[in-house]
């Protein structure tokens, strides 16, 4: 009696297409190739996604989805403010794409046109930013006199800007176990915090001074 097959997941699929990308450096000429040479049906693709571009995206959501399992999953993690939500965040989801950054380095630094390497993460910008919404904590909020929808959205805005700066920090990051990264890290979210709460620029000085230090030795 033949034994039935068992129906492939989206993670599977997801890890077998970021390993064709990694041992081919290419994509897929069509879903149809990809699915044969893998032993599952193009039906089984398209169940979940509905083009080979489509599965890209997916991928980095699905970075982002299991980094934010992952932190919530603490106990002590419903209690954090916002500023160390987002360093759990951080520090999670940058872990996880250095388990994984051969693929990431390929696809992002892909093109030169760095337009078309950051539509990949078009998926991930909108959970991303519906991520700071929900962790936005009302005593934030207090800090303006009037916060407005603009406001909030100008926020979500500002950290996917800071988002991509560290995810450029950590692609061209050459230090062991990607310490450096750490550091931008905390240093780029105290230093926006602060900014935030109208504080001392002392965190902005410090940040600045860690990215001339950086760009010195780079040149």
């Amino acid at each position: 009696m033949a034994t039935k097959k068992t129906p492939n997941t989206k993670d599977k699929i997801v890890s077998l297409y970021m390993n064709y990308r990694l041992e081919n450096a290419d994509r897929p000429n069509s879903v149809y190739l990809f699915a044969k040479e893998n032993d599952f049906t193009e039906t089984e693709f398209y169940t979940y996604f509905g083009t080979i571009e489509s599965i890209e995206k997916e991928i980095f959501k699905v970075f982002f989805e299991k980094t934010k399992q992952l932190i919530e999953k603490d106990p002590a993690y419903e209690n954090y403010d916002m500023k160390t939500k987002t360093l759990s965040f951080y520090f999670t989801f940058f872990e996880m794409l250095s388990a994984n950054r051969s693929y990431v380095q390929l696809t992002m630094k892909e093109h030169r046109n760095q337009l078309k390497n950051l539509m990949q993460l078009s998926s991930l910008r909108v959970e991303f930013k519906n991520y700071i919404g929900e962790i936005l904590t009302d005593d934030l909020r207090v800090q303006y006199e009037k916060f407005h929808d603009i406001q909030e959205k100008a926020l979500k805005e500002s950290a996917w800007i800071q988002f991509l700066m560290i995810l450029k920090f950590w692609l061209d990051d050459a230090s062991p176990s990607f310490e450096k990264t750490d550091v931008f890290i905390e240093k780029s979210v105290k230093a926006s915090f602060e900014l935030m709460n109208m504080a001392p620029i002392e965190s902005l000085i410090d940040f600045g001074k860690f990215l001339f230090k950086e760009k010195i030795q780079q040149n």
